[in-house]
């Protein structure tokens, strides 16, 4: 008996440790890619700052440069920045 509550406990450590908290920022994250917007800022998983030009399925087009655009995975954002934040760099 004592063994299948240490497993049962072990089980909700677990869980309440590791497995809630990725499926949390899974779900963030996939917010965060669904509201993918054209003139949003952006930083990418790579550390690049950029302005979003295109959006499409699965993929974002995001300018970096004056006439400098990269094509990204939506998956590859990893945050929207606040309007203004690339010019006050």
């Amino acid at each position: 008996m004592f063994n299948l509550l240490f497993i049962g406990g072990m089980f909700l450590l677990f869980y309440l440790i590791l497995w809630r908290p990725q499926a949390k920022r899974a779900k963030e994250h996939r917010e965060l890619v669904g509201g993918l917007s054209k003139g949003d800022e952006v930083l990418t998983s790579g550390g690049i700052l950029g302005r979003i030009t295109k959006v499409s399925d699965d993929y974002v087009t995001v300018e970096v440069a004056d006439g400098v655009e990269v094509s990204l995975q939506k998956s590859a954002i990893a945050a929207a920045l606040p309007k203004g934040t690339i010019k006050s760099i």
